[in-house]
């Protein structure tokens, strides 16, 4: 059996979308295509946001596309369980290990004082403005006195001499400037912890080898570098596929119509209709024609998925409805 492990980790605060079954096949298809193991993770750490119905929703809407995989919520597995919100106490432990180790440290930020960061320049695209250090400098005394006043979030305190160099599997070499995007929240002031700190923790724990994610997050492997170096453990390999954008150069959602997959069962396309589509869009069809998952699993090649993101027409969109 192969030791190639893959994932796909979709979050169940909304229904299942055109964008999220383009992450999820690829990833499949990259795991399959090298017999390889298939793991699904709920990623539902945000409790107020997310919804059980929507991951039971999350879980047919894959099997109706045809997808599958060894390990997941329903199925269990060596690394279970396999839903965030079980795993507290993993997260727990790992942001330990950072603190005794003088990583983290206590922000006393409010709300008003981070927005009006929104002005300064971005140090990560995705991530927005760069943390200017404001509490990273606090005294103990200056610390004590905040924390009459307000719970803190805590922030990991980045390299600020050591790039980040990396190699992606479909955008190529990426360079990062040392503290790239600055300090950065793994748990906040509620309590809930960040998605960089639990996505290092959970790929680590269940052995992820390759990670094939939408582009939106190429800019949070930095940091997510860091907390694998910090914390002693062996990153995956990286690969961001585009994004899929409206006529209206936005990210396709709700407003290009309905591009929910449980909406457009309901309308009656038919699901080797939406894997044909984004086969082809992928560059793994040299034309459309609805076709299975596991179809394309032998001929599945990396190299021929665009880099740049993929704008979807009206015209193309109508292929796949009609």
């Amino acid at each position: 059996m192969s030791n190639i492990r893959g994932r796909f980790a979709p979050t169940p605060s909304g229904m299942m979308h055109l964008g999220n079954a383009w992450a999820a096949l690829l990833a499949w298809l990259q795991i399959r295509k090298q017999n390889g193991q298939f793991v699904l993770r709920m990623e539902d750490i945000d409790g107020p946001r997310c919804r059980p119905e929507l991951a039971e929703q999350a879980l047919a809407d894959l099997r109706w596309l045809g997808l599958d995989w060894d390990e997941g919520p329903d199925v269990g597995g060596p690394y279970a369980p396999y839903t965030q919100s079980e795993r507290i106490h993993l997260y727990g432990a790992a942001m330990e290990k950072l603190l005794q180790s003088g990583q983290l440290y206590p922000c006393y930020c409010s709300r008003a004082e981070l927005h009006a960061i929104a002005s300064a320049p971005h140090g990560l695209s995705a991530e927005g403005p760069a943390y200017p250090d404001t509490c990273r400098l606090l005294t103990a005394e200056e610390r004590q006195e905040r924390q009459v006043h307000k719970d803190p979030s805590l922030r990991f305190r980045t390299d600020e001499e050591r790039p980040i160099l990396f190699n992606d599997g479909i955008a190529g070499i990426q360079h990062f400037p040392p503290g790239a995007g600055g300090d950065f929240v793994v748990r906040r002031a509620d309590g809930i912890v960040s998605y960089q700190l639990a996505v290092v923790v959970d790929d680590a724990a269940m052995g992820i080898t390759d990670v094939l994610r939408g582009g939106d997050l190429l800019d949070s492997t930095p940091r997510q570098l860091m907390l694998y170096d910090a914390l002693g453990l062996q990153a995956p390999r990286f690969a961001h596929i585009p994004l899929l954008l409206g006529e209206d150069g936005k990210r396709l959602a709700k407003r290009h119509g309905d591009t929910s997959l449980a909406g457009l069962k309901a309308a009656g396309v038919r699901s080797e209709q939406i894997i044909g589509w984004l086969a082809y869009l992928a560059g793994q069809l040299e034309r459309f024609e609805p076709v299975a998952a596991s179809e394309l699993i032998h001929c599945f090649d990396l190299t021929r998925i665009p880099t740049e993101s993929i704008t979807i027409h009206d015209t193309l969109m109508k292929r796949l409805f009609n």
